[in-house]
This record gives C-alpha cells, sequence and structure tokens, in this order.
C-alpha cells in the first residue's frame, strides 16, 4: 500500500472513531456529541485533524498534511495535559479550553483518533521525501518515537525532577547536593573505613558480572555449538535454567547451601573442622546470583552468533594453513565481538538494575538499586534523594554504553551473505574447548544443586528451619483444586496471581519481542533524521532501576490524561518498555551478521521495506527472535522490582505473592510457587522454540576443522 492510501485509511479510522467512540473513559458521548457550543474544547484540535483528513483526498500537500496533524495532536495533547493541573491553575486551562477539560482521562475515542494521527503524520513525511518515501519505515520510527516518549520519557521526567525539588521549591543546590552526596562518593574503605560509597560498590558489581557472566556464557555457547555433545538439549536446558528462576529463590537457595547453619558451611564444618562463617552476605553471594541469572542471557546470544558464523570463513582460514587454534583464535572469537559486547552490556545494565539479590544477599553491601528502593519505599520517603541516586545510575549505564561503542567499533561483521554456504562448522580445537569445559561443567554442575535444593525445599516441612519432613502441603494451599457440580473451583490461594501474570506474559511478551526486533532493523538499516537520538533513548529504558521506572509510572499514570494505574494495561506497557532493549540489542547483533545485500536485491526485485523485512530479515533473525520472546516472557513471569508498585488487589502478580510470603515467613510456600512457575517457564520455552524454529542457513552439523597444507 502506498503512503497516501496508508494516510487514507488512517484517516477514515479516525473519523470513524471521532464519530462512535467516546473521547474520555467511562464517558458514554462520542467526540461528534462534545462538539456542542457548551464544550467547545476539542473543535481547534478536530478542526486541524479535519484539514489533514482532507489533504489526503488529493495528490501532492504532504507537508500540509504534517503541520494539520502536528497542531491537532499538539492541541489534544494540550488539552489531556490540561486535565491533570492543579487547581490554581484552573483559571487559564478555563480560559483556553473550557470546563470540558475537567472530564476524565483519555478514552477509547482519544486513543483511537491520536494513534491514527501519529500513523498519518508519519505517511506525510514519507509523501514529503523523508525515510526515502518509505511510509513503512516512516510509520515505524514516528510511531516508535511517540510510544517511547509517552512511556519513558515524560514519565522519568516527571520523576527525576525530584531531585531538584526541596522544601516545596525548586532548589539546584539540593540537586548538586544530592548527587555529590558521601553516601555515593566516598572511598572510606580504603582508608581503613567500613564501607565505601554505593557508586563504587555498584560500579564493582555490575562489571564483574557483565564480565563472568560473559565469560560463563561463553563457555556454554562454544561447548553447546562447538563442543560435539551428544545431549545437547539436556545441557541447553541446564544453561538456561536459572534464566526462568523467580525473584529471591537462587538468593534464598544460596543462604539454604552456603549461609552460616546452611548444608554445605554444616558438612564443611563437622568433616573438616572449617568454621562457619558469613562470606555469602556481601559481594561474593551478590555476584554469585547475578551470575545465575545473567549467564543464560550472554549464552542465548552468544549461541546464535555462533551459528550464524559461516563455516566457509573458518575453512578459508583453514586452507591458507591456519592452526585451528589460530582460526578460532583470529576468525571466530573477531567475529563473536559485536554478541560479546551485547553480552557484558546487558549483564553490565542488569547488575546496576537488580536490587532482589542485593537485598537478600547484600548484608553491608549496598548498591544504588537498594539504596533507591529504601528512599522512595522506606519509612522516610525521600523521593529528591532517590531521584539523584537515579541519576548516577544513568550516568554509569551511558558510560558503559560509550565503552562498548569503542570497543566494537565501525568494523565489519557480515558472516550471512547472499552466497549459499554449506561449510561445515568447525568442532573446537583442544585448547579451547579444555578452557570452555573446565568453566562450564562446573557451573551446570553448581546450577543443578542450587535448583535441587529449590525443589527439595518444595516437598519438605520447612527447609529454612531445616525441618525435613515430607509434605505436600505447600502445593495443596497455593494450588489446590476441587471439583463442584458447577465445574473446576481453583481453590488455592496462588491461583488468582498465577492467571494474572500468566495473561500478562502472553500479551507482553509477543508485543516486546517484535517491537525490539522492528526497532532493530530500523536502527541498523534505515538512514533518518534523528536515528541516533532514537536508538539512544530506546536503550535508555535498560538504564533505568525498576524501582524508579515504577515509581515514575505511578506518578505520570495515576492522573489524567492517562490514567491507567491498578488497571492490567500498566503492567504490559511496563513490561513491554522495560525489556525492549533486549530484543533491539539482540536484533542489532544479529543484523550486523547479515549481508545488506540480501535486502537490496529483495528491493531490486521490487520488495519495499515492509515485504523484505518479513520475508527476508524476519527469518533470518529466528534466534534473536526466540532470545527475546523467552527473555520478555520469563521477565514478565519473574520481575518484581518494576512493578511492585504497580500491582494491585485485582491484578496481583506471582513475584509479588512470592515477595509476600517470603516476608511472611513462609519460605517453603514461596519456594513450591517458585518450582511451579519454572516448570511453567520451561514448557513455554520449549513450545516458542518449536514454534519460531531456527534460522535456516544452510548448513550441516560440526565437523573437525582439518588444516591442508604444510
Amino acid at each position: 500500500m502506498t503512503a497516501r492510501g496508508i494516510a487514507r485509511a488512517a484517516a477514515g479510522v479516525a473519523l470513524l472513531a471521532a464519530v462512535l467512540l467516546p473521547w474520555h473513559a467511562g464517558a458514554q458521548a462520542s467526540p461528534l456529541a462534545a462538539l456542542l457550543p457548551s464544550q467547545p474544547w476539542l473543535w481547534p484540535g478536530t478542526l486541524a485533524l479535519a484539514i489533514g483528513v482532507a489533504t489526503t483526498l488529493r495528490p501532492g500537500h504532504g507537508r500540509l498534511l504534517v503541520a494539520a496533524v502536528c497542531v491537532a495532536i499538539l492541541l489534544f495533547a494540550l488539552q489531556g495535559l490540561a486535565i491533570g493541573l492543579p487547581a490554581t491553575s484552573w483559571g487559564v486551562a478555563q480560559d483556553i479550553f473550557g470546563d470540558g477539560v475537567r472530564q476524565a482521562a483519555f478514552g477509547p475515542g482519544a486513543v483511537v483518533v491520536l494513534a491514527a494521527a501519529v500513523i498519518m503524520l508519519a505517511t506525510g513525511l514519507a509523501m514529503g521525501g523523508a525515510m526515502k518515501g518509505d511510509a513503512s519505515v516512516a510509520i515505524i520510527a514516528v510511531g516508535g518515537a511517540v510510544a517511547i516518549a509517552a512511556f519513558v520519557i515524560l514519565p522519568l521526567i516527571r520523576v527525576l525532577a525530584d531531585v531538584f525539588v526541596a522544601d516545596g521549591g525548586f532548589s539546584p543546590a539540593a540537586a548538586l547536593s544530592r548527587i555529590g552526596a558521601a553516601e555515593a562518593w566516598t572511598l572510606g574503605c580504603l582508608a581503613g573505613a567500613p564501607r565505601c560509597g554505593v557508586v563504587w560498590n555498584t560500579l564493582l558489581l555490575a562489571t564483574l558480572t557483565g564480565l563472568l557472566s560473559t565469560a560463563i556464557g561463553l563457555a556454554l555457547a562454544l561447548l553447546e555449538s562447538r563442543g560435539g555433545l551428544r545431549q545437547t538439549g539436556l545441557f541447553r536446558a541446564m544453561a538456561v535454567l536459572p534464566l526462568i528462576t523467580p525473584p529471591f529463590v537462587v538468593s534464598l537457595a544460596l543462604i539454604v547451601l552456603f549461609g552460616r547453619t546452611g548444608l554445605v558451611s554444616t558438612a564443611l564444618w563437622e568433616l573438616f573442622d572449617i568454621p562457619r562463617s558469613r562470606w555469602i552476605y556481601g559481594l561474593p553471594g551478590v555476584l554469585i546470583a547475578q551470575c545465575l541469572s545473567q549467564a543464560p542471557i550472554a549464552f542465548l546470544l552468544l549461541s546464535a552468533a555462533l551459528r550464524a558464523i559461516a563455516p566457509s570463513l573458518e575453512e578459508a582460514a583453514g586452507t591458507m594453513g591456519a592452526q585451528p587454534a589460530r582460526v578460532f583464535a583470529t576468525v571466530t572469537l573477531p567475529l563473536l565481538r559485536p554478541a560479546i559486547a551485547n553480552a557484558v552490556l546487558l549483564g553490565f545494565v542488569e547488575s546496576l538494575g537488580d536490587f532482589g539479590n542485593p537485598l537478600v544477599l547484600g548484608g553491608e553491601f549496598d548498591v544504588l538499586a537498594t539504596r533507591i528502593f529504601f528512599a522512595i519505599a522506606g519509612a522516610r520517603h525521600e523521593p529528591g534523594r532517590a531521584a539523584a541516586l537515579a541519576i548516577l545510575l544513568l550516568g554509569l549505564t551511558l558510560a558503559v554504553f560509550w565503552l562498548q561503542e569503542r570497543w566494537v567499533g565501525r568494523r565489519q561483521y557480515v558472516t550471512v551473505a547472499g552466497k549459499g554456504d554449506q561449510g561445515l562448522p568447525a568442532l573446537l580445537p583442544p585448547s579451547p574447548r579444555r578452557a570452555a569445559a573446565a568453566l562450564a561443567y562446573p557451573w551446570v554442575a553448581f546450577t543443578f544443586l542450587v535448583y535441587a535444593i529449590i525443589l527439595f525445599g518444595a516437598f519438605v516441612h520447612d527447609i529454612g528451619r531445616f525441618d525435613l519432613t515430607p509434605t505436600w502441603r505447600h502445593f495443596i494451599e497455593g494450588f489446590a483444586v476441587e471439583r463442584t457440580a458447577f465445574g473446576l473451583f481453583f481453590r488455592g490461594a496462588a491461583w488468582d496471581s498465577l492467571f494474572t501474570t500468566l495473561r500478562v506474559a502472553a500479551i507482553s511478551a509477543p508485543i516486546t519481542a517484535f517491537v525490539g526486533i522492528l526497532l532493530a532493523w530500523l536502527f541498523a538499516r534505515a538512514e533518518f533524521r534523528g536515528k541516533s537520538a532514537l536508538s539512544f533513548v530506546t536503550l535508555l529504558t535498560f538504564a533505568i532501576p525498576g524501582t524508579v521506572l515504577g515509581v515514575a509510572y505511578i506518578t505520570a499514570f495515576n492522573v489524567p490524561p492517562i490514567e491507567i494505574t491498578g488497571t492490567g494495561m500498566i503492567l504490559v506497557i511496563c513490561f513491554v518498555f522495560r525489556n525492549m532493549p533486549v530484543g533491539v540489542r539482540g536484533g542489532l547483533a544479529a543484523l550486523a551478521q547479515i549481508d545488506r545485500s540480501l535486502e537490496e536485491a529483495s528491493a531490486t526485485m521490487g520488495g519495499d521495506a515492509a515485504t523484505t523485512l518479513r520475508r527476508v530479515v524476519l527469518p533470518l533473525l529466528r534466534p534473536a527472535l526466540v532470545a527475546a520472546l523467552a527473555y520478555a516472557f520469563v521477565q514478565a513471569m519473574t520481575a518484581v522490582s518494576a512493578v511492585i508498585f504497580l500491582v494491585s488487589a485485582r491484578h496481583n502478580l506471582a513475584t509479588a505473592y512470592i515477595v509476600g510470603r517470603v516476608e511472611a515467613g513462609e519460605m517453603s510456600l514461596a519456594i513450591a510457587y517458585s518450582s511451579v512457575l519454572i516448570l511453567i517457564m520451561l514448557a513455554v520455552i520449549v513450545v516458542i522454540d518449536r514454534l519460531v524454529g531456527k534460522a535456516r542457513l544452510g548448513r550441516r552439523a560440526a565437523a573437525p576443522l582439518v588444516r591442508v597444507g604444510g
């Protein structure tokens, strides 16, 4: 469909919404009925939109369409923002918009009209020659920019503005004082003081987590893809098992194993007279827990990148006389550089935003995420201090983004070209294989031990107090089902939160993965003004601590014009924009290995951007799509920090229920619930992998790399 055809379709949708749907939430009247003299506040925006609709009926007028739709969107946005103005500002608001601004938040009519207006704006830009006249690219770019502005930038501005507020007024001095506070920057630990500032603690923990989790993920990926393993399915399952861990459960398992009275600590004391200690509480314990959480992400990214490497490149090096170890060091590893950089970045940023593991295992080792959480949810409630710490957290993330871009640089990493490749992926040379095995096998064994404790704890009376009497009571309490005259009755206390979590995850995960891949393709292939800024803002959501994002959403969406706090919609939106950067980074890493000639060939044969994306690019991005889908679903099932403030009695999530059970001392019930979630997520990930499949690159099974020549 041409840009003009899309604009006309959007204009028709806008007109139907204006006639049939109520503008405000809960209202009965449509916008057409609101255009009475008693409520004239929609007149200016509707008139501007009508001019835009009229321009779609005749050729040309792309600039007029853009101008008219921009004016309409601006006027509708101002009308919506006026709803939330404080009472002292109502005089000015009434003079401009009339009494109608007192009505409720935006409803279906407003949402549909504004969405159609955004599409008209994008097509108008394409008609005017922007983005090479491609309407598909324009819609993705403009729609993404508007959505990110509404659901990332504005909430973040609302919450970060608190850093400049002191005693009810604007105070830059207060902001400087909070950002430069000693709790953040002190280096007293180097001079014998008990602790250093939380910035240095956070930086140390995130750096170690990013590097170690990537090293573990690389070792797992190398063995799984090039190690010649017979049971790759079982090995892969053990590698990704920590990915589906509900919050706090790994930390609880580590305490049961290595705490002062833990199973391993007690055994070492009784057998070898090794004194018990509290070493697990602090940097070592948090680091182990975070590596368990982040290594699967690195494994999925690096495994997909390894499969995308053309075997002919390694075979060519072998035919020129290079030893297998040298081929691995000079060909394979350099081609993995984008994926390795992305894995380190994701591990670093995820460590920054994690507060669950530091909360349970941190002890006196404070990090920014826990300080922010207590500043917001603590007894003193200091939003200004929390905002200042959040700014520092953003600064750390931006710094690692810059370092990652410097390391990857502008080199080419294309490994999937238009020419067919029937080469054989080489097995690992002996030395790299031994090194990978020395790291991967102990890690897999440790992972098995941790999850054995988790599953075992669900079937005993109270593993936390070492009451190991076998019992089913935790599952009965949480997931009891009765057959009644009216059918099955889900009597267990955990069913409501489980059903809500499954619905939210099933809705948000496909949206997250698809939008992330679309934006990755946009950033990698399209050229337009503002691309760098849009890419930066898209990835910025990963730098926002979950607790800050939750509070930002409450602040921004608890009042009109977008009043969705307490609904399931806010949970879906939060998950989509929170997890979308993973799909973007995975898509960018995969696209870096796909030659543009494939898309150019599609364009030469008459395919537009949408057709090329659907029939050429997406099939090659299946591994990245699997990773994004799996990650988005699991995060929606297990996230706690971003949604702990957003759940309600009607829309409670499994994570909030588990946290409540942990706080109530019902550790075994929490572990039992977590075991059920693990089984559900394993089943869903297998289904995703089967349905989406793998990229078909026309390659055979792995074979040894044979050196030819002297």
